[in-house]
This record gives structure tokens, C-alpha cells and sequence, in this order.
């Protein structure tokens, strides 16, 4: 567990795999009304979720909400679960919902292999606003990765939760996986919306949390050619 800024958290899920092991960073934010989590993770990490928590001094009786960043089984994974034990609203945006809530199934994730649907309570657009403890979160309307993919921005600390439009190495900060955007033409003009926020700090939900600003995510963006 990383503290973002007062009151953001940066949460990490590992797994092994036969290429070793592969780490996953949701987060959370605290608000008067509890906590809201952003994204939960695979299938089956709902109990690392929890102890993620517990690290930073929360339970399940604390989380009020889910924010889906999109409907990827590495972020929604759990969300059966997790609304199970905290019967927390959840919140996604207009395009994601009906991959979340069963009408469709997520584009990578089928039948068998999709995880259970739930209903989504509340579907955004682009610049909805949230009121955190750490001052406002906007949504911002990030889509080429997946359709409906949001970023989570906080103007006041300057940090950016950039979900899977942007991603982190041993290099610093990079643009999204070419592997596994469905779009990388509208993922880049993201990446240059992203570009125009004031920012210092990114969390990444592949690669965690660096400290980059506003002109390294031009950069990105225009290497992309955004």
C-alpha cells in the first residue's frame, strides 16, 4: 500500500503465472460517505483486496463504492464479490455498463470465461466529479484501450489514476500496451487529452505509480501521433 496524496491510495494484487509473477494496482480514495475503490482486480483477488486494505487501516464495512475504470477482467474481476461483502454502489461509464452488467459480454472475456455480471448503480459521462477527502476526482473520458475506459484525475494533489491509457516500466512513464488496446488510434488522442491536466504524479494500473508530469505525457502522446 503507497499513499497517492492525503486521503488516495495505491493498492497492489500479485499473481503467479508461468512467466512469474504479475502485479495489478487498484486504488482507493477516502470520501465523508467511505471509501470508493477504484477497480478490484481479477477474479478470485478479492481476499488480497481486502488485506490491501487492512494495510491502510480499512475493512469492507468502510467501502461504500466501486469505480470501474472499464470492463477488463483484470479490474472488474471481482466485483461480484466485492459488492457481495460491502454492498457497495458501483459506478461506471455509459459505454462500460452493459459489458459489466451482462447485456454483453466483455470483448475479452466470453461466455465461460467472462466473470459474473453485476449491475452497474450509476453510469457516467466524461467531467462527472466525485467529492473525496482529497479534494475533487473528475472523470475523465480516456477510451482507445477499451470502450467506456475512464481516468480518475485529482486537481488539487495533481495526480492522475490513468487506469490501463497509460503505463509504467523500470524507465518511467509509457503509453498504453499496443498488445492489448483494441484502439490504439483513439488511445493515443486520450493520452493528449490527458496531456492537457495539470499532473505530477501517475498511478498506473500496470507498472504502479511514478512521478511524471504534464509535458512527459506530451511526449507520449506525440510519439504516439496524437
Amino acid at each position: 500500500m503507497q499513499e497517492l496524496t492525503d486521503s488516495v491510495y495505491a493498492l497492489t494484487q500479485s499473481i503467479e503465472t508461468d512467466e512469474g509473477s504479475r502485479a495489478f494496482h487498484p486504488a482507493a480514495v477516502e470520501t465523508e460517505r467511505g471509501l470508493v475503490l477504484l477497480d478490484v482486480g481479477l477474479p478470485g483477488q478479492a481476499d488480497t483486496l481486502a488485506d490491501e486494505l487492512g494495510a491502510a487501516g480499512f475493512d469492507w464495512s468502510d467501502v461504500w463504492a466501486v469505480v470501474l475504470t472499464h470492463q477488463d477482467g483484470d479490474h472488474a474481476g471481482s466485483l461480484a464479490t466485492v459488492v457481495s461483502e460491502t454492498d457497495a454502489v458501483v459506478f461506471a461509464h455509459e459505454t462500460c455498463a452493459r459489458y459489466v452488467d451482462g447485456r454483453e459480454d466483455p470483448i475479452k472475456g466470453e461466455g465461460d470465461d467472462r466473470y459474473p455480471p453485476v449491475p452497474v448503480d450509476v453510469e457516467l459521462v466524461d467531467g462527472e466529479r466525485f467529492r473525496t477527502n482529497a479534494g475533487p476526482m473528475r472523470v475523465v473520458f480516456t477510451p482507445g484501450h477499451a470502450p467506456g475506459h475512464i481516468s480518475l484525475y485529482f486537481p488539487d494533489a495533481k495526480v492522475l489514476v490513468a487506469a490501463d491509457a497509460l503505463t509504467a516500466d523500470e524507465d518511467g512513464l509509457q503509453g498504453p500496451s499496443e498488445h492489448f488496446t483494441l484502439d490504439m488510434a483513439e488511445a493515443a488522442e486520450s493520452v493528449g487529452v490527458l496531456a492537457t491536466l495539470d499532473i505530477e504524479t501517475v498511478h498506473c494500473y500496470h507498472g504502479g505509480t511514478v512521478e511524471a508530469d504534464s509535458e512527459r505525457i506530451a511526449v507520449i502522446a506525440e510519439s504516439l501521433g496524437a
